[in-house]
């Protein structure tokens, strides 16, 4: 008698408690498939961008700084993406952002702009992912697009991972990937083609999402980072082949409210996972893996503070790396360049950005091109702004 009041009570609440514990209900089975899928043992280690030697103390000082052009009639800008080019191209650095007259709105494209290795100058910007275009190319229609990451595989294809949503939020998004054109591959000519949406999960592969820049491996494949989130957060890694064949995952994180990992690496099987924090803690989280990414476990927090917000980690080479972040208990209208040498103690090099109270310069991302590091990040919502920096011995 009483389970018969209880389901007849149930049953008489709102429709909008019962989607709520239905949605509770999914994002728990959808948690616990992430955290029992596993990728391939690994079989390569992460590779230095810079030879394999020891940083000589000193600095890292401002050279240049500007904005990336933006394509006509778009108002909003948001996260910016900074791929750094083959030797052999003209292009030194090419950007991929998402632009349009707001976030979210039907009119939002991933646009794509890229530095002349001569001139120093940015070419105009144009766009290279439409929404219903790529609907109508994957078989469903999408509504938005965001978050673009871009990596060159072992052929010198160019591979484009976007978040694509079709109803819902940014929390239903799917991870498209897609492949520059095989006429174009090896080329400065930016045209894609799907390859599919990533099978992250058994719901329609949904709430999975990226930001992070891929950790590139030995045998020509890398390691992405991406992240869940469909009421817990937590972050991911995928792994692909050097042909950019998705080879599964790895959870990173035990905890349910992190996201968006950013991976260094401190020798080529030790990593590092650096997290924006979505809880009430307020700093920078990490997790560790010391076989190659087999493997993670969650560290204790890092002294800097995160206001919720996106984080870009870099390392150099031993003993050398970067982190670009938010460093207010609140808002994102200051962002730091900051470098550590064991990525547990960090130090502040630059003030990129220091604005008004509800100023916002965010989402930022960094590259090693040229002998520079570049950073790219979003200024106000509405452009992608860039500093360049030399690294200068004490």
């Amino acid at each position: 008698m009483r389970a018969m009041q209880f389901v007849r009570s149930w049953l008489a609440r709102s429709w909008s408690m019962r989607a709520a514990v239905a949605l509770a209900l999914v994002a728990a089975l959808l948690a616990i498939d992430g955290a029992t899928r596993v990728a391939a043992p690994a079989s390569a280690q992460a590779v230095w961008p810079i030879a394999a030697e020891a940083a000589p103390p000193g600095h890292w000082r401002l050279e240049q700084r500007g904005a990336i052009p933006m394509p006509e009639a778009s108002a909003a800008a948001h996260a910016s993406f900074l791929l750094a080019m083959p030797a052999d191209q003209q292009s030194l650095l090419t950007a991929f952002w998402f632009a349009g007259s707001r976030e979210g709105a039907a009119d939002v494209q991933i646009a794509a702009s890229s530095l002349d290795r001569s001139t120093g100058l940015w070419s105009r910007a144009r766009f290279v992912v439409n929404a219903e275009v790529l609907g109508r190319q994957l078989g469903f229609a999408l509504r938005r697009l965001g978050n673009p990451v871009a990596w060159i595989d072992a052929r010198g294809q160019v591979h484009l991972f976007v978040v694509a949503t079709g109803m819902g939020g940014w929390a239903a998004s799917r991870i498209v990937h897609l492949r520059q054109s095989s006429q174009a591959a090896g080329s400065d000519v930016l045209e894609f083609e799907p390859v599919r949406v990533l099978p992250l999960s058994w719901l329609w592969n949904t709430s999975f999402l990226v930001r992070g820049a891929p950790l590139p491996l030995s045998d020509g494949g890398m390691i992405l980072p991406a992240y869940f989130e469909l009421g817990a957060k937590y972050p991911v890694a995928l792994r692909f082949d050097a042909e950019g064949a998705f080879a599964g995952l790895v959870r990173i994180s035990r905890r349910q409210h992190l996201l968006q990992p950013s991976l260094v690496m401190l020798t080529p099987r030790h990593w590092l996972a650096l997290m924006r924090d979505a809880g009430a803690q307020g700093h920078v989280a990490a997790a560790a893996s010391l076989d190659a990414g087999d493997h993670w476990q969650d560290l204790a927090d890092l002294a800097l503070t995160n206001p919720d917000a996106s984080i870009a980690a870099l390392a150099l080479r031993p003993g050398q790396m970067v982190l670009v972040h938010n460093p207010t208990a609140q808002g994102r209208n200051v962002l730091d360049l900051s470098s550590s040498s064991d990525g547990e103690h960090w130090r502040a090099e630059q003030t990129l950005e220091r604005g008004a109270a509800f100023d916002e310069y965010s989402y930022p991302s960094i590259a090693l091109a040229g002998g520079s590091l570049w950073v790219s990040y979003t200024d106000r919502r509405q452009r992608v702004a860039w500093q360049r920096f030399a690294y200068r011995p004490d």
